[in-house]
């Protein structure tokens, strides 16, 4: 058993894995002198083919074959076998230096959970980092994480970085590829996780290759990793934004038309356009409130308390009163439209559409709500009251990572 645990993710590093095997040794002596912790170094191969494996084993380190290829699925299954209390990562391409992670460490023997590195606060030394990934792809994607999850760091992306083995196992990652360290981040924010940040280096690797990383593929994962974690800006926000603006003209609307104006400055078309955006954002509420109630059911998410109350009165039976009502008004609109246009119209045009719209839209919406009832309750765990979803998970750090285990030793991925 050690307290401290450097995992390294390898695939094919021979040129440099040594040298960060012995760096990564030099730190656990800072550490040893400075605290009396005992470490390891730990070596995740991901299936090497060209000798890395007993290089990393004579430079000192334990190598641990991980059958799932990916770095985030390197990582899990590292984190898996270590034995230490406090893990730190790093690559094995030369571009940190470990010794950097003792700060790491020792902001987590003061109470945090995860410790980030930040290549902008300590250097990035000339070649170590193109110019797109520094300007552009690490500032926007670290900027979004921010405005989405509040994580509050200035380098969501470094590579170098610790935490404790009780925050792990909460987090219960599942990232196979770059995305699990945007992962990482998201769900200790989510978590209110104590999250520290110390300056790191940047140096240009010691490969004489290109990296694994691919910067376009690997910045959408990125991307669209953050807009999955967040259905209250995925879902929520757009909803609303869309049901104001339906609401709005259809209010409109039928001011005018019950003046006699028949719509006045808004047209048909306004009207038409605003039933179909109000259908859409009805959807997209039920699509935001599944996500939310998956986050809180998986465990990665802790429900606010006007969520929590408005769960207590939102049910599968609720949704399913609330549809058919809808569904029976609306239906029982297009009737009275049909009885109109058949009788005080003679099948002629009628000049205001908006009795239609809303019959179809109270059918439309009346459907989802029915529909959208029963996919919540799945989602939930099929459970017909929600509030049993929104039961706060303990803070306790004892909770088990089957999940990510499960993962990290699963089928090799192709």
């Amino acid at each position: 058993m050690a307290d401290v645990s450097i995992v390294i993710p390898c695939l094919n590093e021979r040129e440099a894995v040594g040298h960060c095997v012995r760096v990564a040794r030099e730190a656990l002596t800072l550490l040893a002198a400075r605290h009396g912790l005992t470490g390891e170094v730990l070596v995740a191969d991901n299936g090497s083919t060209d000798g890395s494996q007993a290089i990393a084993e004579a430079a000192g380190a334990r190598v641990v074959a991980i059958p799932r290829r990916g770095y985030g699925a390197a990582l899990r299954g590292g984190f898996t076998a270590a034995t230490g209390r406090y893990l730190v990562m790093g690559d094995a391409d030369g571009s940190y230096d470990f010794r950097d992670a003792v700060p790491m460490v020792e902001a987590l023997m003061q109470g945090a959970d995860l410790c980030m590195g930040s290549r902008f606060k300590g250097g990035i030394k000339p070649g170590a980092m193109p110019w797109k990934n520094r300007y552009i792809g690490n500032p926007v994607l670290t900027g979004i994480l921010n405005l989405l999850f509040r994580a509050g760091v200035d380098d969501a992306h470094c590579g170098l970085r610790a935490l404790t083995r009780s925050c792990f196992e909460r987090l219960r990652l599942e990232g196979d590829g770059m995305e699990f360290a945007s992962e990482m981040v998201i769900k200790a924010a989510l978590l209110d996780k104590r999250i520290a940040e110390v300056p790191t280096t940047l140096s240009p690797d010691l490969r004489g290759r290109p990296p694994h990383l691919r910067p376009w593929r690997d910045g959408w994962r990125h991307l669209r990793y953050l807009l999955m974690l967040s259905p209250a800006w995925l879902f929520a926000l757009p909803a609303a934004l869309g049901a104001l603006f339906a609401l709005a003209v259809l209010l409109v609307s039928a001011a005018s038309w019950l003046a006699g104006t028949d719509g006045g400055r808004i047209g048909n078309y306004w009207i038409i356009l605003a039933g179909a955006t109000l259908s859409v954002s009805h959807m997209a509420g039920i699509l935001g409130l599944t996500g939310q109630l998956y986050g809180l059911r998986e465990g990665f998410r802790q429900p606010s308390p006007g969520f929590a109350m408005a769960m207590r009165w939102l049910s599968l039976e609720a949704m399913l009163v609330a549809g058919f009502t809808m569904l029976l008004a609306g239906i029982g609109a297009l009737v009275a439209v049909f009885a109109y246009w058949s009788s005080a119209m003679g099948y002629g045009q009628i000049p205001n559409v908006l009795p239609a719209v809303l019959g179809t839209a109270l059918v439309a919406v009346g459907v989802q709500t029915v529909l959208g009832g029963f996919i919540v309750s799945i989602v939930s765990g099929h459970e017909a009251a929600f509030s049993r979803t929104v039961v706060p998970v303990p803070q306790s750090d004892a909770q088990p990572a089957a999940p990510a285990i499960a993962l990290a030793y699963g089928p090799a991925a192709p």
